[in-house]
């Protein structure tokens, strides 16, 4: 059985840093998203710090139209970045207890002159059983985030 962490790895070709500058930008998440969930944000943030937080139009076929608060539990400039997601109650009783059910992050190592090693990461492993296995402990998510690096990769070549 699976930990409930997954990761995905992609070489491309542009530094670090701009590459982390776009990840930063809440702006920048629909045009990396490769879910085809994140919408637009709400409104953008240059993210900056631990503690940072951003909204998330979302849209999920099943779930239809929501939002989401992503708090910033990562931050190394230039290096790592890493947020937890918790639905914004559209009244007190749809108040979350535990926001904390899972993070999603990017890491980047330098790989050779102007190229980076760009990680993404999903960890559910202190989810409920039932949120689990709805994302397969994770690997539910390995093509969209596949596709997120692409689409990072098309972004940065595109000047970002």
């Amino acid at each position: 059985m699976a930990d409930g962490f997954v990761s995905v790895s992609r070489r491309i070709e542009a530094p670090a840093q701009q590459l982390f500058q776009l990840l930063a930008d809440s702006a920048n998440h629909p045009l990396i998203d490769g879910s085809g969930m994140v919408r637009e944000p709400a409104p953008a943030v240059r993210l900056s710090r631990t503690g940072d937080a951003f909204l998330m139009n979302m849209h999920h076929q099943e779930l239809g139209d929501y939002r989401m608060r992503n708090e910033v539990t990562e931050y190394e400039a230039g290096r790592r970045l890493t947020w937890e997601p918790a639905p914004v109650a559209v009244s007190p009783a749809d108040e979350v207890a535990d926001p904390g059910l899972y993070r999603w992050g990017y890491e980047l190592s330098p790989d050779g002159p102007g190229a980076t090693l760009v990680t993404e990461t999903f960890d559910c492993s202190r989810s409920p059983q039932g949120l689990r296995e709805a994302v397969q402990d994770g690997e539910g998510w390995r093509d969209a985030m596949t596709a997120s690096l692409a689409r990072l990769e098309l972004l940065a070549r595109a000047g970002g």
